[in-house]
């Protein structure tokens, strides 16, 4: 009985030693395979670095103020009886927006006229008398007074109503209506802003230093929020005369045509001043940088090598970078890479160092400095 159960023991330490050693063996297999696999090669799109030469400039922030901007006020009290404009539209010069009140001096206006009438031909009499020697000098006198004296008032009365009409003094876009049929106006009282759109100002500020890189006519690039993925171009038209003391800054004035009126004044703006001196950079597309909080990388696409020292096919190359400029889709490199060099282009947020790759580059897209995208 007991040899029967030795020997049941040895069978089945014999049958657990059996497939231990083949389990061994198949994760021993399974390590040399793991050893041996060598990963598929990634496809990538490349680019070469390249120097260029990017022309210079002097940014700044800039505020855009209306060539013409004012807010039509009333110029005497009276009641509003006609309101002939909409909010918001645009008007030429003279056009009537507003008319007051002027019942009082239309009835004043007729008896003003008669006196006037009856002025000039008590004036045209006392010429014949006076040439007949009947009158005196101081008849005459009076005679051309009182004529004077009557015109005068006419011409008053007709001003006042002139005045309660209130028409655009030049021509823009109105603003927000701030009054109301039946409303009595004092004299001054905001009627509706008037802004004149195109052409538009931008004033922006340049340290001192800078001055003598500025002068009249020098163009200038705008851009902003409100205008996505657009530059507006204008050039240097005032220049003053005066540094700030506060802030030892130069005041300047830039003129832009504003068409579609996309710029609206009290917007603030991007402005850079262009200069004629252009800076030699290493561009490469800033879709190929790595962006990490400890430092920018790029993969360099470099041939690689085997165990026995001979040619493998391409492999990646993780270098660090420093980054300058940004223009466009393009990005300047101040230290990491040389003129010449293939780096890859997009999606190297999948790629790592010493990866083997194969470059295709049919559907890479068009790197441009100023680019302009479709509006699908």
């Amino acid at each position: 009985m007991k040899k029967r159960i030795i020997f049941a023991v040895l069978g089945v330490l014999l049958i657990i030693a059996v497939l231990a050693g083949i389990k061994t063996l198949q994760i021993r297999s399974m390590i040399d395979n793991g050893k041996k696999f060598v990963p598929p090669a990634e496809t990538v799109n490349t680019a070469v670095v390249k120097s260029d030469a990017w022309e210079t400039s002097l940014g700044s922030v800039g505020s855009l103020t209306a060539v013409q901007g004012v807010i039509v006020s009333a110029e005497l009290a009276g009641k509003v009886v006609k309101i002939t404009f909409e909010a918001g539209t645009p008007v030429k010069k003279g056009d009537i927006l507003l008319r007051q009140d002027t019942t009082s001096e239309e009835a004043q206006l007729p008896g003003a006229v008669s006196q006037v009438n009856l002025n000039r031909a008590n004036l045209k009499r006392a010429d014949q008398l006076f040439k007949d020697g009947i009158i005196s000098q101081a008849d005459h006198d009076a005679a051309i007074s009182n004529s004077a004296l009557a015109q005068a008032q006419v011409d008053n009365i007709q001003a006042t109503i002139a005045k309660k009409t209130v028409r655009a003094p030049f021509s823009g876009r109105l603003g927000i209506r701030q009054v109301n049929l039946g409303q009595i106006l004092r004299e001054g009282d905001p009627i509706v802003t008037l802004q004149t759109l195109d052409p538009i100002y931008v004033d922006f500020t340049l340290p001192q230093q800078q001055l003598d890189k500025v002068h009249l006519g020098q163009p200038v690039r705008v851009t902003g929020d409100a205008l996505p993925g657009e530059t507006i171009q204008g050039k240097i038209t005032a220049i003053s005369p005066q540094v700030d003391a506060d802030t030892r800054n130069i005041k300047l004035q830039a003129t832009l045509s504003n068409r579609a009126e996309k710029l609206r004044p009290g917007m603030f703006v991007n402005t850079a001043v262009g200069l004629p001196v252009r800076q030699k950079v290493l561009a490469i597309p800033a879709t190929s940088v790595l962006y990490a909080p400890y430092r920018d990388s790029v993969f360099v696409v470099e041939t690689g090598k085997d165990n026995k020292g001979g040619s493998a096919g391409l492999a990646l190359r993780q270098q660090f970078v420093r980054l300058g400029e940004k223009r466009g889709d393009f990005v300047e490199v101040t230290e990491g890479l040389k003129d010449g060099e293939t780096i890859v282009s997009t999606g190297v947020f999948k790629l790592r160092n010493g990866q083997s790759v194969v470059i295709d580059n049919k559907l890479a897209p068009a790197f441009q400095q100023a680019p302009k995208p479709e509006n699908n």
